[in-house]
């Protein structure tokens, strides 16, 4: 009989025999394995995490006690914990369940995430609101290793440790796997260290030591020395947290005793758990990496189902920094603990002493690319657009003010599909666009983007590439790169009715666009614009001698996008103009495949010029 089914909620999970756990265990990993096979998603780490997400549910009184995940990658367990099994199969699909914990999707989502290193931060807040509250509720932050990495979490550390509430921090540390340095003997002192009685001990014996003045003072530097060898917890019982551990998070009952026994300890806790990424499932435990995030696969043999045998532009570019690199020895390249999703993965292999891998640190990245480039080397930064979010103070004060030249390479432009809001790149057009000595650029297809990323290298300038994700045009790549013009676009086609400005990815679809429009009697142009900034006004003005109407395309927020910019130079011109800006809406776009965002969006070919059609059929006068 399955145990899974009959678990509707987190209390229908309280009530069954603690026997049969480990049956539940692994009915939860075959429905995670099954299902992200057909949709894709995170695979390894929420296979990892089954034992943990399970034991805390079965411990505490959720959803009256908080629990916050760091980045929700581990969260497939939680889902299907707490009422959501019978939607589990639409996971990241359109319409369907979210990837991510999410406050609007249920009141056991106590707090929303995509980025990591967020998760002490609201879990802190959340305590500190209980106690104004004079609530009872425990809160508990479940944390990867990776997660701090990031400079946030630690800012959160030192701030608990100050406040001293009462919180609990998981650190999942799925790098390392049970060794004798943290096996058996792990375990005892972690059972040994969480009985209030050895606690209490501890503080006496360092307290009467401490009477003996010279004597006692070093006795108790010596002592606690001789503690932080044995134990490996001191980093964060200095900064106010009581740790225990290492214990076997993939044992379910070791965990629940060991979350019985810290769940009343006061003040702020944080327990180490080891767990195994992809346990239980070999493809998964053999190529942790590549089960992390991953596609459609065959769940028997663990191999990829590819949907395109076209070069993606994450190749495109890694093909490109190793052509480059080969003959430039100044170039080094730097990501925020992706070395694989960037696409650099085969420069590290070839050029590991130029690689450097900082982990979830995107303004340590930045600020380290920037004394390399103050130094004269050629440092490119590659990090996914909705990361770089994160180091835009860098950006601006540390690399634009300076006029340094660092590269950023903003893979994941645009709508990235099944990850969502998240992970959509929609706004880094908008927030960079205003940085003065910043250069930016997109390419229309993978063969430009290599073209451009010498551009950049060459350039001596700020410089910032972004390109969506997914197969490219299937254009035929250029055996020899080459740079482009700063600040020039170029005509794909000429038409006397209207013009189509087109930016990046966008390219490819104003040309099937225009195509469209010519079959119902309308003459378009197409201009790839290549570059927001500096902006190509010379081609506008052009544009503006064959017609007054101008269309511009972008995968960006119209808020402050391409189509901003080209607005703002329009308005300042003594000129007749019509302008449509098509793009992506002031909000935040759900998840789902991109076809079906675009489709949901206006902004397919067939609905562009529709749209087109109807505005140029209507009177305008001079706007933006």
């Amino acid at each position: 009989m399955k145990v899974l089914p009959t678990v509707k909620n987190p209390a229908d999970l309280r009530n069954i025999k603690r026997e049969l756990l480990p049956q539940l265990c692994q009915e939860l990993r075959e429905e995670i394995i099954r299902t992200t096979s057909h949709n894709g998603g995170h695979l390894g780490s929420s296979l990892g995490a089954v034992e943990i997400i399970t034991a805390l549910h079965y411990v505490f009184n959720t959803p009256k006690d908080k629990l916050v995940f760091d980045t929700g990658h581990q969260a497939y367990a939680h889902k299907l914990l707490t009422g959501r099994q019978g939607k589990f199969s639409t996971i990241r699909q359109k319409g369907g369940l979210s990837g991510f914990p999410k406050r609007s999707e249920s009141k056991y989502d106590d707090f929303g995430v995509g980025h990591a290193s967020t998760a002490l931060s609201a879990a802190l807040g959340m305590a500190i609101a209980r106690d104004q509250k004079k609530a009872d509720s425990k809160v508990i932050a479940l944390v990867a290793d990776g997660a701090l990495t990031g400079g946030m979490a630690y800012e959160a550390m030192q701030n608990a440790g100050l406040l001293a509430t009462d919180m609990l921090v998981i650190l999942n540390d799925n790098q390392m796997f049970i060794s004798k340095r943290v096996g058996a003997l792990g375990q005892f002192l972690t059972k040994l260290l969480t009985k209030k009685y050895v606690q209490l001990a501890e503080e006496k014996a360092t307290n009467f030591l401490k009477r003996f003045d010279e004597l006692g003072n070093n006795a108790a530097k010596l002592a606690k020395k001789a503690r932080s060898i044995l134990f490996p917890g001191t980093i964060f019982e200095e900064m106010g947290f009581r740790y225990f551990g290492p214990v076997n998070g993939n044992d379910i009952d070791a965990m629940i005793d060991v979350l019985e026994s810290v769940k009343d300890v006061k003040g702020p806790v944080l327990l180490h758990v080891v767990t195994k990424k992809g346990k239980g499932y070999p493809p998964a435990e053999e190529k942790p990496t590549k089960f992390h995030g991953v596609g459609i696969f065959d769940a028997d043999t663990g191999d990829t189902i590819s949907q395109s045998d076209r070069i993606t532009f994450t190749k495109a570019f890694s093909d490109a920094m190793v052509k480059l690199a080969q003959a430039d020895k100044k170039i080094n390249a730097i990501t925020a603990a992706m070395p694989e999703g960037t696409g650099l993965a085969a420069f590290r292999e070839k050029f590991p002493q130029r690689f450097f891998d900082v982990g979830i640190a995107e303004e340590h990245a930045a600020t380290f690319a920037a004394g390399l480039a103050a130094e004269g080397l050629k440092p490119v930064v590659a990090v996914y657009s909705s990361f770089a979010q994160r180091c835009y103070d860098q950006i601006v004060h540390d690399i634009a003010l300076q006029n340094l030249p660092v590269v950023f390479a903003l893979d994941r432009a645009g709508l990235v599909g099944e990850d969502g809001p998240t992970h959509h790149g929609m706004f880094d057009l908008s927030f960079l666009r205003s940085t003065p000595n910043l250069v930016l650029a997109a390419p229309a297809d993978e063969n430009e983007l290599g073209h451009l990323l010498k551009t950049g290298l060459d350039s001596g300038k700020p410089f910032v590439l972004r390109y969506p994700r997914g197969a490219g045009f299937n254009v035929p790549v250029d055996p020899e790169l080459k740079d482009l013009p700063i600040g020039k676009g170029v005509w794909m086609k000429k038409g006397k009715d209207l013009t189509l400005v087109a930016i990046g990815n966008r390219v490819y679809p104003a040309l099937e666009t225009a195509r469209l429009l010519e079959k119902k009697g309308l003459h378009a142009g197409v201009i790839n614009a290549r570059f927001v900034k500096p902006l190509d006004t010379a081609i506008l003005d052009e544009a503006l001698t064959h017609s007054p109407r101008i269309v511009t395309l972008e995968d960006n927020s119209l808020c402050g996008g391409f189509g901003s910019a080209v607005a703002e130079y329009l308005t300042g011109q003594d000129l007749a103009f019509e302008l449509l800006r098509l793009g992506l809406p002031d909000e935040f776009v759900e998840h789902g495949k991109v076809a079906q965002l675009q489709e949901q969006l206006g902004l397919m070919p067939e609905q562009m010029a529709e749209k087109i059609l109807l505005w140029s059929r209507q009177p305008h006068e001079k706007k933006c």
